[in-house]
Parts: C-alpha cells; sequence; structure tokens
C-alpha cells in the first residue's frame, strides 16, 4: 500500500531550492493551458504551490495530444478541467480555481501569475490589468523551436517587458502553436519555474531569454 506521506519528505529534495515558507504564501494564476501553460501548471502543481488558478476557454482536440501532452481520455473535455484534474492528482494537498473562459480585465488573479497566450493584443491586457497586483509575472512565448521567457519582478524587468508588447501586426507572421513540440514547451515551462524559483529565493531574475533549441544558443537579457 501506497501512503502519501508527510510534506517534509515530499519536499524534501527541493528544499534548498525552493524555500517552502514563501511558496506557501504565493498563489499562482496560469492564463493558458495549452503546451507552455499545462506544463506550467503541472510543475507548480509538483512543486506545492498551494493555491493554482488556470484560465481557458478551449477543448481538448486530437491535435493537442502530441503537441501540448493531454491525455486521450482528456479529448473533448475542457482543457482547464482536464488539467485541473492531473494536478490533483500530482498533489491532493493543492486547492484548483478553475476558470472557463478568456481572460478578463476585472478577473481576480494570485500574486504570481504565468501567462502562456497566442496573442500579443491578450498579453497587453493581462499585463495592464494584473502589473500592480501581481509580485512576480513571467511571459512564455515559442514558434516551433524557440522560445522566450519574459519575467517582471523587480524594477529591471518591469520596465523591460512593456517594450516587448509589440503590435499584433508586427508580430511573426506564423502562429504559436502552428509548429509546437512537447519537448519545447517543457523547457519553455522549466525556464518558467526556474525564475519563479529564483524569485522565491531572492535571487537576480533574467527579464528576457531566448533560447533556440535547433542552434543551441540562449540569449539572456545582457545580450539582447
Amino acid at each position: 500500500m501506497v501512503t502519501q506521506g508527510s510534506s517534509e519528505e515530499r519536499f524534501s529534495r527541493q528544499q534548498d531550492l525552493v524555500p517552502m515558507e514563501r511558496l506557501s504564501a504565493c498563489k499562482a494564476t496560469v492564463v493558458g493551458v495549452g503546451a507552455i501553460g499545462r506544463q506550467v501548471a503541472l510543475q507548480l502543481a509538483a512543486m506545492g504551490i498551494p493555491w493554482l488558478q488556470l484560465v481557458d476557454f478551449d477543448i481538448v482536440e486530437e491535435s493537442n495530444l502530441a503537441s501540448q501532452g493531454y491525455l486521450e481520455e482528456d479529448l473533448g473535455r475542457m482543457k482547464v478541467e482536464a488539467t485541473a484534474n492531473l494536478c490533483r492528482k500530482i498533489n491532493h494537498r493543492l486547492e484548483v480555481c478553475e476558470v472557463i473562459d478568456r481572460f478578463k480585465r476585472s478577473m481576480e488573479v494570485g500574486n504570481a501569475v504565468f501567462v502562456c497566450v497566442d496573442r500579443i493584443d491578450t498579453r497587453r491586457l493581462i499585463w495592464e490589468a494584473v502589473k500592480g497586483k501581481a509580485d512576480f509575472f513571467a511571459d512564455g512565448r515559442m514558434s516551433a523551436e524557440v522560445l522566450r521567457v519574459l519575467t517582471a519582478c523587480d524594477a529591471a524587468g518591469r520596465k523591460h517587458y512593456p517594450t516587448t508588447l509589440f503590435a499584433a501586426e508586427e508580430a511573426y507572421a506564423g502562429s504559436c502553436t502552428a509548429k509546437t513540440t512537447i519537448y519545447c514547451a517543457n523547457v519553455a515551462a522549466g525556464l518558467m519555474l526556474t525564475q519563479f524559483a529564483k524569485f522565491l529565493r531572492r535571487l537576480p531574475v533574467e527579464p528576457d531569454m531566448v533560447l533556440n533549441l535547433l542552434a543551441g544558443e540562449l540569449i539572456c537579457s545582457s545580450s539582447l
């Protein structure tokens, strides 16, 4: 018989990297639970976030199985419901708030916000709505095997992030979901959670990171 064990043992191998006293005071909001957002949610659940809000209005389609990691049994379900269900299986103590809707400016959010959406205008709407509420803000972007992670949790990041919200017509012509792989999404989510862990440890974070998996090239904010 498998027991659930104590919380001390559960998180023992990350205790020097993720301060549980600070994590326990966090509430996380993930906007968009597609390729990157689903992985962010699952990693947050495993890490031990106590409260998780998932925001999305889409359903699971067959094209989401390989690229976003959804299960065959999830087909036709709302992405929020399917992701929330798996998060609860990962950590039964987790409180999950499911929002099956588009993000709205009036929406209440946690103090850590992870943006994993497709459109620049949606990112701009979210930033304007939460920039005064969120202590930690991360935006994950992906096109094929190139990913970008932007973080705003200090003066430098909050100054830089708005400069990346260019007009929609200036954005990359292809949809960020047109060419998607689960491994790229996992790397992007991992980088977002790395920045979050550094924030929890009160370490400096990189406001802007671009990683080209095919070329094996990482460019950080100091080089941009």
